[in-house]
């Protein structure tokens, strides 16, 4: 899962005393067997890892509304900062930035166009480096950039009204860590659930200022505030918000409409004129309506250019921020929405209005990237027909490597899409595309506007789409060829099983967690990376048909594409490893103890007992639509999916990691499983990361944890023989 989450409430200063301990303790005596084992060559190992994120990245893109020019964020890691630059020339970029002098070094990232084309909104903290990042504009006419706000805490997303007079962002004031489930989760204090609460508003800042000033906070401070848009007529907003804690409650968050108006405040002489917003209105809650939206979860409010009407997606995410479902309307003063892809067997993503009756969405459609438009006619909201269009671009790659708004950009006639995308053959570049010509299948569809990459190549083997039937499903999955492949070698194969469970495997450059399939191709190993049911890609049929049935539909699906890889590459049946990380983890743990074809598993943040889970994170309210209830009103369904109820069937060898300030898949999780392993005298090893949360941040420690998993499988199941040997698939039952 890349779960959301609110400060744990399970960690206690021995649990963190004995997690640092168990870290220390495992290292030596842990470097020392694998030196007595099978193991690859440390230095080989350190050369591959090295290489697997080279090139240049982009963390951001956004075309200009006039479409002349294009600004993008170079990676925070790398000197490039923001750039902009003539859409027809990106080799001559400009620097923009808040330093002062050329030596200042400030991180700055998070860019908005003003719509009129002239001026760049971005966050930096030039003004207090390493402490805090404040709004900035600069008017790209060689003067220097203008601080508009004075922070004192987290600021994400920054928008601009249509009428470009004000910016709106959201914000956490007084945060103590970034918003989001995959940071850390800080130590818990005082009274748990009521103190220490961090709550995300939106607040706006005005663009004609003399001096930075605080934002104006509009939303109520009782609404945590996910996803927000602003009104056509620059008088209101749409927003995604629940109750606080806000980590939690957005798998029951709710659609607002609220409209904002102008406050003047007479102090001295002057007057100060503040935005405040009227009492919000629910537009939408999923939790109350009859259909197939009852209790499921929204994301990316878009309101109607003529303000009649909001689209959004809808449907079963495991994940905020990790978006997918349907796309759906609804009048903008409420009402019944209206499912407008029902029965696509697609996942879309991002919307945008095209006029008041076209969107343009973005789409996962069974391992590919794609844009489409679709025309309403007639009554939108109601029984208006709609008719798709065939995709602008349909590309094997992931547009963004992350928040698709940060990926997909277009011109404000819709004349021209840019977007950020990679591939398991290319890093990262920015291409570009137009509705209306004709765009062939793959990246040489789509106009190639950068070139930071050209000369860098995959360290790694080729990547290969597969599908099979499983049920009454047909399955995707992809699969790395090792490094130089030879079939006249006989190979060993890693399943990687995908976070989420809502979520996809899509082709992407280069490692960005702590278990990498590229790393294991590179290092002579198939690595198949399925997506079994439960994901998204394939319609939202597909991505609801692991309700109350996690660990076998799925891990059949699972089973199915393993024989699928036997039957058409020399791979060694006895030789076949399993992994992933959060449900990836949990899959993980769960499959060996439903069989023994799994020789060698490492299980990164994983759910050892489901039970034990729903009171242990900090998330419970994803579990609800997924298992039907709490654990305290059906303890049998959760019972039925956790690895603990049948670890006694456990016999693969197994290394185990997590971080210690783990919300989303707490520590104590791996703990209990690790613990039933050893006491079942099956080879295990824990490792705990101090400080690192669901998303490890530390380098050394994601350098670490791949160490490890390398170490592990080749200790278990090397990668490569002479020979081809028996290539039939093993049986595929689950005993």
């Amino acid at each position: 899962m890349f779960l959301s989450a609110i400060p744990s409430l399970w960690l206690s200063p021995l649990v963190v005393r004995c997690s640092l301990l168990l870290l220390i303790l495992s290292l030596a005596p842990y470097a020392a067997a694998q030196t007595a084992s099978a193991s690859p060559d440390r230095d080989h190992i350190n050369e591959i890892l090295r290489g697997l994120n080279r090139g240049r990245s982009v963390a951001q893109v956004a075309i200009s509304p006039d479409g002349k020019r294009l600004a993008w964020v170079q990676d925070i890691r790398e000197t490039g900062g923001i750039l902009v630059a003539s859409v027809n020339d990106l080799g001559k970029p400009q620097r923009i930035s808040a330093a002062i002098k050329p030596e200042d070094h400030c991180r700055e990232n998070q860019i908005a166009w003003e719509p009129d084309s002239k001026a760049l909104a971005f966050f930096s903290d030039c003004a207090r480096p390493g402490e805090q990042a404040d709004l900035y504009l600069d008017r790209l006419d060689d003067n220097p950039a203008q601080r508009l706000t004075e922070l004192r805490g987290y600021a994400d997303d920054p928008s601009f009204s249509p009428d470009g007079t004000r910016v709106a962002f959201l914000y956490v004031e007084g945060a103590t860590r970034p918003a989001g489930a995959l940071a850390a989760m800080k130590p818990p204090s005082g009274v748990i659930g009521e103190e220490g609460v961090e709550v995300q508003r939106i607040a706006v800042a005005k663009v004609d200022i003399a001096s930075p000033e605080a934002p104006d906070q509009v939303s109520p401070a009782n609404l945590h505030v996910y996803e927000f848009d602003w009104a056509p007529d620059s008088k209101g907003l749409a927003y995604i918000a629940a109750d606080p804690p806000g980590e939690n409650n957005w798998w029951v968050a709710k659609l607002y409409t609220q409209r904002i108006v102008e406050r003047i405040e007479f102090g001295g002489q002057t007057g100060r004129r503040d935005l405040v917003g009227d009492q919000p209105r629910t537009i939408l809650e999923p939790a109350t309506i009859a259909g197939p939206l009852h209790g499921l979860q929204i994301a990316v409010p878009r309101w109607s250019p003529d303000g009649e009407a909001i689209a959004f997606i809808g449907g079963l995410m495991s994940d905020q921020g990790s978006t997918g479902g349907d796309v759906w309307i609804i009048s903008a003063s409420g009402g019944v929405p209206r499912d407008l892809t029902a029965g696509r067997p697609t996942t879309p993503s991002w919307i945008e209005w095209d006029g008041d009756q076209r969107l343009f969405i973005c789409e996962n459609a069974g391992g590919n990237d794609q844009l489409i438009r679709f025309k309403l006619q007639g009554d939108r909201t109601g029984d208006g027909t709609i008719t798709f269009g065939s995709p602008i671009f349909s590309i094997p790659g992931n547009v963004g490597d992350g928040r698709i708004s940060h990926s997909l950009s277009a011109t404000s006639d819709h004349s021209l899409f840019v977007f950020r995308a990679s591939t398991f053959d290319h890093p990262m570049e920015i291409y570009g595309a137009k509705p209306g010509t004709v765009m062939t299948s793959g990246l040489a569809g789509v106009l190639q506007l950068s070139h930071f990459n050209d000369a860098v190549t995959p360290a790694w083997g080729k990547a290969v789409s597969l599908s099979w039937k499983s049920d009454s499903f047909h399955v995707q999955g992809w699969l790395l060829e090792p490094k130089d492949y030879d079939p006249a070698k006989h190979y060993a194969l890693i399943v990687e099983v995908h976070g989420g469970p809502a979520a996809a495997v899509e082709p992407r450059w280069g490692s960005i967690g702590g278990l990498s399939a590229n790393a294991f191709s590179a290092l002579g190993y198939f690595v198949l990376m399925p997506n079994p049911r439960g994901s998204f890609g394939q319609g939202e049929a597909f991505t609801q048909a692991n309700e109350k049935d996690f660990g076998y539909g799925d891990l059949r699906d699972i089973l199915l594409g393993v024989d699928t890889v036997l039957t058409k590459y020399p791979v060694d049946p006895a030789r076949v490893g399993i992994t992933g990380w959060s449900y990836g983890g949990f899959m993980t743990m769960f499959a060996i103890t439903q069989t023994r074809r799994f020789k060698a598993a490492v299980a990164g943040a994983g759910i050892a007992n489901w039970q034990s889970y729903y009171g242990e994170n900090s998330i419970d309210q994803w579990m609800i639509p997924y298992f039907g209830g709490s654990v305290y009103e059906d303890p049998a369904v959760y019972a039925k999916s956790s690895a603990i109820t049948f670890i006694k069937k456990a016999k693969t060898p197994t290394l185990v990691v997590v971080g210690d300030r783990d919300g989303e898949c707490p520590a104590p999780q791996s703990f209990e499983f690790w613990h039933a392993l050893r006491d079942q005298h099956v080879p295990t090893e824990l490792v705990v990361y101090p400080n690192e949360g669901h998303g490890f941040v530390d380098p050394a420690h994601r350098r670490d944890v791949m160490d490890r998993a390398v170490e592990w499988f080749a200790r278990y199941m090397p990668a490569e023989t002479e020979g081809t040997g028996n290539r039939e698939p093993a049986s595929g039952n689950q005993n």
